[in-house]
Order: C-alpha cells, then structure tokens, then sequence
C-alpha cells in the first residue's frame, strides 16, 4: 500500500484550495502540501463561474453597501462580523488576483482613463461585480493552476478522490484530531494514505444530489460528508440556492446564463412574451435569486410549461456580443442566437449557502481540519448567497487560512502512522447496477421533494426514501471494494439527509427555503441557524 506524509493536505483544487496552497507554499517554501483533485486539476465549480467577484473599489460604492446588501440577501441569518471581515478584504484579494495575472475586464472611460468594468448582479445596489468577460472563474482557475505548477513544494495529484478523514478517534488516540486521509487513485483503484499535520477540506458544494444542477460532475458533497462522519457540526444545508436561468435543452447539461445577463438588462418573459417578474417583485429582474427562481418555478406550473424566456436581444448585439462572448458562442451551438431571439431556460440547483461550521480563521470543529469554500459554512451567506459573494469567500477564507496555518503549524505534532486501507473482508462488486440506480433515484426524489418549493408532506416521503438508500448503500459500501462512483454516492446520500433533516427542523419560509405549510417568515423570535450535530461530535 503506498503510503504518503506531507505538512498540509488539501482537499481539492477550485479557487478556495488552490489560493490557500499558493499563499502558503510561497510564505513558508520549506513545507511539502500535497493537492488532490477528484479529476483534473482544473475540474470544478469554479471553472465554470461566469459571473464575478464583489469588490467595492471605490465611490459611489462603498464598504457599508456592499455590508448591507449582503445582510438583506441574507434574510436576518449572516453573521454580520463575518460580512464586515469579507467585504473589507475583498479589495486586497482582488489585487493579489491581479499580481497572479487574472486579466479583470476593464473599459476606457469617458475621461480617457482605463478601469475596471464593474457589472450588476442581483441584490447589490451598485456595480461592483469585477469580471474577466463572462467567463471570471475560468480566467482565474487557469491563473492559478499556472501558478500551482510552478510550485517545487506542492504535489499535484489528480484523478485522486478522498474516501474518508483518518482521526485520532477512529485510531484510538488519547488526543481526537485530523491526521490525513485515506485516497483512491482512480486509476490504480488503489486506496493511499496520507498522514499530515493539517488537512483542508476545499472540494465544493453538494448540488449533483439534486436532478438538474449548473454544477460540474464534481459537485458530490464530499467535503461535507467527510466532516460530518468525522464528528464536525454542519449548518443551513436545507438554504440550497438554485439559479434561475439555465439554459434548457436536453444536450446542454444545464448550462448557466449568467446572472450578469440580467444585470445588463436581460428580461424575463413567459413563452408568450409577457414578463413577469414586476409580479413578484420591485426589483424585477434584478430580484435576489431566491425570488427571481420561485417566480420561474410558480410560472412554470402555473402555465404547465418547460420553461420561461430570458431575453437581451433588445440590447445592440455588439454589446451581447463583447459582455457575454462564451454564453453567445454556446448558444449559438445549440441553436440560439441570444442577440436575435431570448433563450430558453429554467432554474437548476447551483450553490450549497450551507456546510461545514468555521471560524474566521476557517477552522471546524476537528482540531487539525479546515475548511474553506463552498464546503464551509462562514456565516457569510445567511439564508441566501448574493451574486459573485462565492468566490470572494474563497479567496478571503483562503488567504485566512493560509495565515493560520502558516503561524500554528510549527505547534502541530507529527502524526502517527496510521493503518493501511483494509480490503481483507470485500471483493469486487458483480452489482454496479444498483450504484447507478440508487444514484437516479436520490437525485430525482430531492428534486421531486426538497427542491425549490418544499412541503411538510413532501419532505416526510424524501426522509423515509433516503432512510432506506442510505442502509442499502451502508450494506454496499461495507462489502465492496470502493469505486469513485460509490464514494460519491455515499457522500451524496449522507448529504443528502443532512438537507431534509434541516429543512424538516425549520418551520418558516426564509430566504433559500420556502414551504407551503409555512409561507412566511417566522418574527416571534430572532432568526436562528440550523445546526445539526453529529452524535461522534469533534469539540
């Protein structure tokens, strides 16, 4: 069994776990980091966000905006000490992006001075979304992957998927803290072990547990899973944010359309050109994204159609064209051309507001663990993440943890030498049907069940089906050896009962959740975070 011993691991590579090795590979060179990435380097959620990142860079906006539109998105549930932290760093991390070589998108003024172009999204108040043409994660994970590859003391390990955390716990330690992890590499379908003084949870969100999601492949929860089952506390899993505007047909795998479309003056229509959204809100079309896809949903249900139509062919197609030249290019593959007609689409399950609870310096609960991303729970996002907030939360926690790290680590014992990968009891399976069936049938039920609109009844069915998927994937898991696909599952399913269990437990409408039996928000006491606790707790 091959065996690896590193200073710190990090578990994936989008913007959080690539800033966070960067930043410290390069502050402290004499530490060896090891990056594992579930496929190639670049795969992930953060290569295909095509909006931005919030930053106030100056009048009319400012600091208290930004703070402000942030805690209104919200819904009462940010922690605010956590927005002001963020907002107040965003400027910082936006030029280390630029000493990377993230090429922002920028315009001439009518002074002749050159700038930044800052678009609008949904929920801020004024444009600060800085951009690189409609396709910001991709320019930045490029960036960044450069960058990493250049590092002598970082090892990159790709097509390699965690499958658990080793903890002093499970070993029978005095002392209960992370020591690494157990990894298949998937191409020698081999489990590996990595013994390391910190490890850090950077794999993403959770959206692939539900039918239709813009999410990569990916996006399978693992982060949260692993924390859970290793006794750290998660938080909000049921504020699941769903984006409105994807682009609907069966061969486009729910490409996203950007919200920037809407910021730019996209407008919604039903298939018979009337809008809509004054409807439901003053904002209309720049309504937070909670709204704006309950509004698509009720639509949709309410007519008995597939889907809405979001238009900027009214906009001169030079402009569509210069703001949005990936969004336009794939249109056009499937048959659209946005400058001339409006596009199909419907809402898609997209970013997971909730996850494993940090700090400031983005520690959980498991002494030796962080987390940074869309894994973590900051408090930053409340009941519902603004637009282009994401990636700002992983740049600043990232750059915290980095400089956490970099000062504690000296203190971390070295860890033991934890036991090989036992595969002595399992054999391959002769079943691998029942993988992908369970797999079909737990996305399609959340969709069906605990999806945009969520009812008491309709959450009572979800809970009793993934009681039951969960102990035949128990049963699985216990007598196979592990395949990526399995690993997943395991992880979405576990996942997936810590949202219906949240969701079950909030008996109001706020933010990203909405219930038919509880249509409005609940004032007769200060809102509260979903906390959920794991019977193994870690503190």
């Amino acid at each position: 069994m091959t065996s690896h011993s590193y200073d710190v691991l990090v578990i994936g590579s989008g913007a959080a776990g690539l800033t966070l090795a960067l930043r410290l590979a390069r502050a402290r060179p004499e530490l060896r980091l090891a990056v594992l990435s579930k496929s190639r380097l670049s795969e992930g959620s953060t290569l295909y966000a095509q909006g931005g990142i919030s930053a106030v860079m100056g009048p009319p906006d400012s600091l208290e905006s930004h703070v402000q539109d942030t805690l209104r998105a919200g819904a009462g549930l940010c922690d605010e000490a956590v927005v002001r932290f963020t907002v107040a760093r965003a400027a910082e991390s936006i030029r280390w992006l630029i000493d990377q070589g993230v090429p922002f998108s920028r315009e001439r003024r009518a002074d002749g001075r050159e700038a930044f172009h800052l678009t609008r999204e949904g929920g801020h108040s004024h444009r600060r979304v800085l951009h690189a043409a409609d396709a910001t994660g991709r320019a930045l994970e490029q960036t960044l992957e450069a960058q990493i590859r250049a590092q002598d003391n970082v090892d990159l390990f790709e097509r390699h998927i965690a499958v658990d955390l080793i903890t002093g716990a499970k070993l029978g330690l005095a002392e209960n803290r992370c020591l690494g992890a157990y990894v298949l590499d998937r191409e020698s379908r081999r489990v590996e072990t990595f013994s390391t003084r910190v490890t850090v949870l950077a794999t993403g969100g959770a959206s692939k547990v539900y039918l239709y999601t813009s999410n990569p492949d990916v996006a399978t929860g693992d982060g949260i899973a692993m924390a859970w089952r290793a006794g750290c506390r998660v938080a909000n899993m049921e504020f699941i944010q769903f984006h409105p505007t994807c682009l609907y047909h069966p061969a486009a795998k729910s490409f996203l359309i950007s919200e920037a479309v809407r910021g730019e003056g996209g407008r919604l229509l039903l298939p018979d050109g009337s809008p809509f959204m004054h409807r439901f809100d003053e904002r209309g079309e720049l309504a937070p994204r909670d709204i704006v896809a309950r509004a698509i949903d009720h639509e949709m249900k309410r007519l008995g159609v597939d889907h809405v139509l979001l238009d900027i062919s009214h906009r001169p197609p030079a402009f569509v064209r210069s703001h949005f030249p990936n969004i336009y290019k794939r249109c056009l593959e499937f048959g659209y051309d946005m400058t001339r007609e409006p596009l199909p689409v419907v809402p898609a399950a997209h970013y997971t507001c909730g996850g494993v609870m940090t700090d400031l310096r983005a520690r959980t609960d498991l002494a030796g663990l962080y987390a940074v991303g869309e894994t973590a729970h900051t408090g930053l996002h409340g009941a519902n993440r603004m637009a282009s907030n994401s990636l700002l939360e992983c740049l600043v926690f990232a750059a915290a943890a980095a400089e956490d790290i970099q000062a504690t680590l000296d203190n971390q014992p070295a860890p033991p030498a934890p036991p090989p990968w036992d595969e002595s009891r399992v054999t391959d399976s002769d079943e691998e049907v029942v993988v992908a069936h369970n797999w079909d049938e737990l996305r399609r039920f959340m969709w069906d069940y605990v999806g945009i609109v969520r009812s008491d009844k309709r959450l009572e069915r979800a809970q009793r089906r993934v009681e039951l998927l969960k102990m035949e994937i128990d049963e699985y898991y216990g007598n196979f050896r592990v395949t990526n696909d399995l690993l997943e599952l395991r992880n979405l399913v576990t996942v997936a009962e810590l949202i219906i269990r949240s969701a079950r437990s909030r008996k109001e409408s706020r933010g990203l959740h909405y219930s038919l039996d509880y249509p409005r928000p609940d004032d007769s006491a200060p809102p509260r975070n979903t906390v959920l606790t794991p019977a193994n707790f870690a503190a």
